[in-house]
C-alpha cells in the first residue's frame, strides 16, 4: 500500500498538504554484517542532512565541546545570555539509531535549540555499526553525569526526537536504576521506544506515513543481538515510575503514534503527569519544519518547558 492512496486532508495547511504529497521513506539496507555499506549510508545520510539546514543560517551559536570523552554542540539561540544556572536541555538526535551523527547532529542541535529557545546540549553518542547498544546510551549517561555535576537538576531538561526519544527515556530508566535524580522534565517527539515495533500503527499507518517506513533492519543493528524487549532498549516497556512530568507529540499519519500514545498510557498509569499532542495528517517528525503546524508543535512545547522553570521566548524566524 502506498501513502498516495491517502490523499492529503482538507484540515491541513496548504505547506503539509505539499509535504504529504511526496513520498521520502524509501529506503534500501544493506545486510547486517555489511560494515562498509552501513558507514556509506550513514555518511551520505549526515552529508544529506547537513547540508538541507546550514547552521550558517540559523540564528544560534554552536560550540564544539568533549565533555567526559563525549562529543557534544552547546547551541546557544541569540538572546540568550550565558548564566551560571541557566536551564540546559540536553537532546538526542533522531536518525532510526544508526544515523544522524557529526555535522547533521550539530545541525539539527541548532535547530532544536532556535526552537526550544534556550542552551541545548546535542550528545553526538556513538552509532553502530562500530558502536552498537550500548555505547550511544552510556555516552547519554556519562553527559548527564556531567551536567548533575555542575547543575540543579531543576535546571536540566532531557529529551529527543524519534530515536533520540529512545536513548533520552532509556538514559532516565538508566540514570534512576543508578540512583541518580530526574531531570526537571521529559521532551519526547514521536519517539521509537518500542524496539519490538508491537504497536498498532507499525500496521495500520505502514504505507501511510510518507516519511517512515518500519526500522526493524537498523533495530537489530543497533541492539546487537539483545533482546528488544529489555526496557534499555525498548523504553516504554520499563518502569516508569518516578518520571519527571514528560510532553509526547506525534501525528495521525505517524508510524510511531502507537509508541507515543502507548508511552503516554505508562506514564500516566505510572503516575507521571504527561501531555500528549497528536496532530491531524501529521507524518513522523511533522511537514518539514516550516508549516503552522510544525510552529504550533514547536509552541506548545515551548509553553511546556515554560511551566517547568525555562523562561518563555518569542521563536526567531531564521
Amino acid at each position: 500500500m502506498r501513502h498516495d492512496t491517502f490523499p492529503a486532508p482538507s484540515t491541513v495547511s496548504e505547506q503539509a498538504q505539499e509535504w504529504l504529497a511526496f513520498d521520502k521513506s524509501e529506503l534500501t539496507y544493506p545486510a547486517l554484517d555489511d560494515t562498509g555499506g552501513w558507514l556509506a549510508l550513514a555518511e551520505e545520510a549526515d552529508r544529506s542532512a547537513a547540508r538541507r539546514f546550514p547552521v550558517a543560517d540559523l540564528p544560534v551559536t554552536v560550540e564544539d565541546l568533549d565533555v567526559d570523552g563525549v562529543a557534544v554542540y552547546a547551541a546557544r539561540p541569540e538572546g540568550v545570555e550565558e548564566a551560571a544556572d541557566e536551564p540546559v536541555y540536553l537532546w538526542m538526535h533522531p536518525g532510526g539509531l544508526v544515523v544522524g551523527g557529526g555535522d547533521a547532529c550539530r545541525m539539527t542541535t541548532a535547530r532544536t535549540a532556535s526552537n526550544a529557545g534556550l542552551l541545548v546540549w546535542g550528545v553526538d553518542y556513538r552509532l553502530p555499526p562500530l558502536h552498537p547498544y550500548p555505547a550511544g546510551l552510556d555516552d547519554a549517561l556519562a553527559v548527564y553525569r556531567r551536567l548533575l555535576r555542575d547543575r540543579d537538576p531543576a535546571r536540566v531538561f532531557v529529551g529527543g526526537d524519534s530515536a533520540g526519544g529512545n536513548i533520552a527515556a532509556a538514559l532516565l530508566l538508566r540514570a534512576k536504576d543508578a540512583g541518580l535524580p530526574m531531570p526537571a522534565a521529559l521532551v519526547l517527539n514521536t519517539p521509537q521506544v518500542d524496539l519490538t515495533e508491537s504497536g498498532d500503527t507499525f500496521r495500520t499507518l505502514a504505507g501511510v506515513d510518507n516519511v517512515l517506513r518500519s526500522l526493524r533492519t537498523p533495530n537489530a543493528l543497533y541492539a546487537a543481538g539483545a533482546d528488544l524487549r529489555q526496557p534499555y532498549l525498548s523504553p516504554v516497556l520499563g518502569d516508569l515510575t518516578g518520571f519527571p512530568p514528560t510532553f509526547l507529540r506525534s501525528g495521525t499519519r505517524d508510524l510511531f503514534l502507537s509508541n507515543t500514545v502507548r508511552m503516554h498510557r505508562r506514564l500516566r498509569d505510572a503516575g507521571v503527569a504527561a501531555d500528549l499532542h497528536v496532530f491531524e495528517a501529521m507524518p513522523h517528525a511533522g511537514f518539514g519544519g516550516d508549516s503552522p503546524e510544525d510552529r504550533e508543535a514547536v509552541a506548545e512545547q515551548r509553553r511546556f518547558l515554560a511551566g517547568h522553570g525555562v523562561p518563555l521566548r518569542e521563536k526567531e524566524d531564521a
